[in-house]
């Protein structure tokens, strides 16, 4: 019965204490590491689009984008040779955007 307190008594102080020394999300890691921020690119459309939700054709089309916008490509997705598609995220226009329109997405390209 003590040998049983004891161990419970051990378990929960660490439970409570140990995780205050480790760092958030178990490591830490610089921003500057990142070479995905280097890499990103701006692309116009040609023509027009819709932004899915995820990568497949039958998936839910959350907005239109129209011919000249500018898009910011955020990672390629390539299902089949025939189907490629692009997650990115919409510039940024604070007179005409609302809050509510998605401003990411996937494209197929």
């Amino acid at each position: 019965m003590i040998k049983n307190c004891i161990k419970n008594f051990c378990l929960i102080t660490f439970a409570l204490v140990g995780p205050i020394t480790l760092p958030a999300g178990g490591i830490q890691k610089n921003l500057n590491d990142y070479s995905i921020f280097d890499s990103s690119e701006e692309i116009i459309l040609n023509k027009d689009l819709f932004i899915h939700c995820f990568p497949q054709v039958d998936s839910k089309k959350l907005r239109k984008v129209n011919v000249g916008d500018s898009v910011s490509v955020l990672r390629y997705w390539h299902v089949s040779e025939s189907e490629r598609w692009i997650r990115v995220q919409l510039s940024n226009n604070l007179l005409i955007d609302t809050h509510n329109t998605a401003r990411r997405g996937w494209l197929k390209i």
